[in-house]
Order: C-alpha cells, then structure tokens, then sequence
C-alpha cells in the first residue's frame, strides 16, 4: 500500500490520506503509524481517500478505528491486539459518527466490507472531495 499526503483547507485544515493498493495486516501499521507522526505535527482531522484502495482486511479495519481514536485524543489501543480493538469499534457505531476522521471514493469492494461492519455508521462516507471538505 501507498500512502499519499496532502493538506487542504476548508473550515478546518485537513489531512487527506490517499491510500493505494490493498490495506491489510501487512501494512495497516504504517498506516498507523503516519497518522501518529501527523497528529504529533499538529494534524487533527483526516481525510481517507480510498479510491485507489482495492482492499481492505480487518487490520486495514483497526488502523481505521486507531486513526479515529488518535484523531480525537483518546487512547489508542494496542493494534496486535485486533479484536479488543475491533470491539471497541463496534460500541463505537452505536453512538454518533466520527466528526474528525472521514471516507472519500471508497470502491465497491471495499465498501462492501466497511458495510457489513457496520462502519457506514462510525463513518461519514463521501463521493466528492468538496463535500467532504466541507463537512468537516
């Protein structure tokens, strides 16, 4: 996986990440880990670009989560630790959605997994940049 990234200004400065190639337990680490350096450079607000991201595993899945929980200042769980981190996620969808982190284009097929988790609930998922932009 490749990760791009750019700042973009609308109400608020935002980070977009565009993530290419496939997002999974390989990888979702350095993901992890260039959210970490972002926010310790002052980043607050992520934008995920997913367009060119043809997969995404449960790993990619709890680097998403981290990233959330980073973005707002809460304490990051142990990403080896998968499952009490997708759990985690999971409370999380039953409350409102995530202000500081969002989803731009992702594809079908990753789509269809961030569905069938329930992250189209934790997520705002947008198709167009400006939009997404603007939302935050």
């Amino acid at each position: 996986m490749e990760i791009e990234v750019s700042k973009r200004s609308g109400n608020v400065e935002v980070t977009v990440l565009r993530l290419s190639g496939e997002l999974d337990s390989q990888n979702y680490q350095d993901l992890i880990g260039r959210a970490k350096e972002l926010y310790a450079s002052g980043a607050r607000y992520f934008l995920l670009d997913m367009r060119d991201l043809t997969y995404v595993s449960s790993a990619g899945l709890v680097a998403m989560h981290t990233i959330a929980l980073l973005s707002r200042g809460e304490a990051v769980e142990d990403s080896e630790n998968g499952w009490a981190a997708m759990k985690s996620a999971k409370k999380a969808s039953a409350g409102e959605k995530e202000e500081r982190i969002k989803l731009l284009n992702p594809r079908a097929e990753v789509r269809s997994v961030l569905e069938m988790v329930g992250f189209e609930r934790v997520f705002e998922i947008h198709s167009s940049l400006e939009d997404a932009l603007k939302s935050f």
